[in-house]
């Protein structure tokens, strides 16, 4: 079988006004260095020695505070396809990437390898 979704990162994803709070608490939890991206911006990168999942805070504009993560995958359209096939939302293509549903509202996106 082929390996369709590839577990790529966990993102906290906070909005604008605590962003601060939550890098510095999540990264002091997880005994993580902070880097923030200066090209992926509003990203902050939540390092480990060996740590093979990315752990990120993603600022939000507004919204309630959540957690997602991101699948990688071959064909993002493709895959976002079969998905909303089983049940899946698709909520919004942005780039090269689908922010997604699943049957129980929880939020993942679907990204190229």
């Amino acid at each position: 079988m082929t390996d369709r979704l590839r577990l790529a990162g966990v993102f906290f994803d906070v909005p604008a006004d605590l962003e601060e709070r939550a890098v510095n608490f999540w990264s002091d939890a997880l005994g993580a260095d902070a880097e923030r991206s200066e090209i992926r911006n509003p990203y902050t990168l939540l390092k480990r020695p060996g740590q093979e999942i990315g752990l990120e805070v993603q600022r939000l504009g507004d919204g309630m505070p959540r957690i997602h993560i991101d699948f990688e995958v071959d064909d993002v359209d493709a895959e976002a396809d079969r998905l909303e096939g089983l049940g899946a939302t698709k909520v919004s293509r942005i780039e090269t990437w689908w922010v997604m549903k699943d049957p129980a509202g929880i939020v993942f996106c679907l990204v190229p390898k």
